[in-house]
């Protein structure tokens, strides 16, 4: 498996604003993260962060498949060749989204960021909050010259034209 990022570059650990902290998402955060998605099934089968053509999450999702997934997503984070990172508030004790880094099938970008917000996050303005936030981050933190944010900047229909 190929590398996201150079090995020797150093993964930014933390992104904290004043209303949320994003750190790496491990198996350890199964029960909040099992929450905050079964709390917003509907509002994320609507929104469709990872595209039209998925249908996660799906009601029948088990606290044992959600752990999986995380620890897929925690070995991919240690061998570098994506990124998920939990969003949490800053007492750290509710899962507010995830985000993540993922390479790009796309020839024009060298990386695919996508992200989402807890159905209960977004009247208070989280999703634009997150959103601009890991925008800035990216391009200030992360090697990557053209990142995409497919779904937001690059709508979806483009974007499946080209990967």
């Amino acid at each position: 498996m190929i590398n996201l990022i150079n090995s020797d570059f150093p993964v930014p650990e933390i992104l904290e604003t004043d209303q949320v902290r994003l750190r790496m998402l491990t198996i350890q955060d199964v029960v909040k993260d099992y929450e905050a998605v079964m709390t917003s099934i509907g509002h994320l089968q609507r929104t469709k962060p990872f595209g039209p053509d998925h249908d996660w999450p799906a009601a029948s999702l088990t606290l044992e498949q959600d752990l999986i997934d995380l620890g897929w997503h925690q070995k991919e984070f240690q061998k570098k060749s994506s990124f998920a990172y939990t969003v949490m508030n800053l007492e750290e004790t509710s899962c507010l989204g995830c985000v993540y880094i993922y390479p790009s099938r796309h020839p024009d970008f060298d990386a695919a960021v996508i992200l989402w917000v807890r159905e209960s996050e977004v009247k208070r303005g989280l999703d634009a909050h997150l959103y601009q936030a890991v925008k800035e981050w990216i391009g200030n933190s992360w090697p990557f010259k053209n990142p995409a944010f497919p779904g937001r900047d690059i709508p979806w229909e483009n974007w499946k034209r080209q990967t």
